[in-house]
């Protein structure tokens, strides 16, 4: 049985081993394991320092929008920690874009 995560299990679980985070995400969104994983391949980094890095950088960097489409994304979603995690991963790339 695969349960939801909210925000504050999302923050947690960034801070989790490699496999408890890969493992949820899995089952949470495959989709969006699949980008993680080749995001942090493509970077040099395992999925759960990629997830460390885009949940820093969104708590660092988000504006108020970033923050509303968060918190609406969460809102609707069957899965919330999935749903942020989803608006982190791409605020990351976003982020990264920019530079």
């Amino acid at each position: 049985m695969s349960r939801s995560f909210a925000l504050g299990d999302l923050l947690a679980l960034s801070r989790a081993s490699k496999l408890e985070l890969e493992t949820w995400l899995a089952n949470a969104d495959p989709g969006l394991a699949s980008q993680v994983r080749t995001e942090a391949q493509v970077r040099g980094e395992s999925s759960a320092q990629f997830v460390r890095i885009a949940v820093a950088d969104f708590l660092a960097e988000a504006d108020e929008e970033a923050w509303a489409d968060l918190l609406s994304a969460a809102r609707s979603a069957t899965d919330p920690g999935a749903a942020c995690l989803g608006r982190m991963t791409a605020f990351r790339i976003a982020l990264e874009v920019r530079q």
